[in-house]
């Protein structure tokens, strides 16, 4: 396992262990609406970190890399789509908005200065009705 691996771990691991003792750390929230247009605009890079099987039933918002958030080699596959920039705004996007949210925390706190939550997700929660509900593009 990576040293870059085995932090992010451990990062992800305090997080669940801390996160309802420490008060949250401000985070950036789009729409599923919002982010489709700053992913269209190329102001921000979209990652849809669900499942295969999840990418296979639904498909992915039209302009979203996929990467599945439990690789082993995650964060080296992030860094490598980042082109290494720590710093490029990214938005995370998963099904109802709780696994983007874990790890854009974590993400923030392993470094990542510009991470993004899409917090309504692919299917809708409390934030908002989802991508597919207001009816954004998808890519199969």
């Amino acid at each position: 396992m990576t040293t870059t691996r085995r932090h992010f771990l451990a990062v992800t691991a305090a997080f669940a262990l801390t996160a309802s003792v420490l008060p949250a750390q401000a985070a950036r929230v789009l729409t599923a609406t919002e982010a489709f247009a700053q992913t269209a605009s190329g102001k921000v890079i979209l990652i849809d970190i669900r499942t295969p099987e999840e990418w296979a039933e639904t498909g992915s918002g039209v302009g979203a890399k996929r990467l599945y958030m439990r690789r082993d080699d995650f964060v080296s596959a992030l860094d490598k789509i980042l082109g290494g920039d720590k710093s490029k705004p990214v938005a995370l996007i998963c099904a109802r908005g709780v696994r983007s949210s874990r790890l854009s925390r974590a993400l923030r706190e392993s470094g990542y200065a510009n991470i993004i939550d899409v917090p309504e997700g692919m299917l809708g929660s409390y934030a908002g009705p989802g991508w597919l509900e207001r009816g954004l593009p998808v890519a199969q």
